[in-house]
């Protein structure tokens, strides 16, 4: 007998409860580092304490625009992330502390992303140093 979920909403709610709680112990353990174990950390990943604190609270979740980014403007993610992973890097850090989430999720919901990320998006001048340094993407199945 096939499983059925008779409450997808309760279901989802349910999911997005243990994320949180997920998240509140991850901040919560992250709170318990001295600050010299706290910046040894930050400088291993090279971020400042300041972002690696912010990107905590942020949550797992909070770089998702940028693989649409990409597609939208023709850059082939899996190529960056072989041929200049720090760049990517980098551009996750920033999509990640971007304060303009709301037009950007905007944009992507109505198809838009590529004609208006220019306008408010951080890693604007990265993405167009990347069209014009990485081939375009394969429309090979690999």
């Amino acid at each position: 007998m096939p499983h059925t979920t008779p409450y997808p909403l309760v279901d989802r709610l349910i999911g997005v409860f243990a994320d949180w709680l997920k998240h509140r112990q991850e901040v919560s353990e992250m709170c318990q580092f001295d600050a010299a174990e706290f910046s040894r950390i930050a400088h291993d990943l090279g971020v400042t304490s300041s972002d690696l604190d912010e990107l905590v609270r942020q949550g797992p979740h909070k770089v998702e625009e940028l693989p649409h980014l990409l597609k939208s403007v023709g850059i082939d993610e899996q190529a960056v992330a072989r041929t200049q992973p720090l760049v990517l890097r980098d551009m996750e850090r920033v999509c990640a502390l971007c304060r303009h989430k709301k037009e950007c999720d905007h944009d992507i919901a109505d198809g838009s992303l590529a004609a208006h990320y220019e306008a408010y998006c951080s890693n604007a001048v990265t993405v167009d140093a990347l069209e014009h340094d990485l081939p375009p993407p394969s429309s090979a199945t690999h």
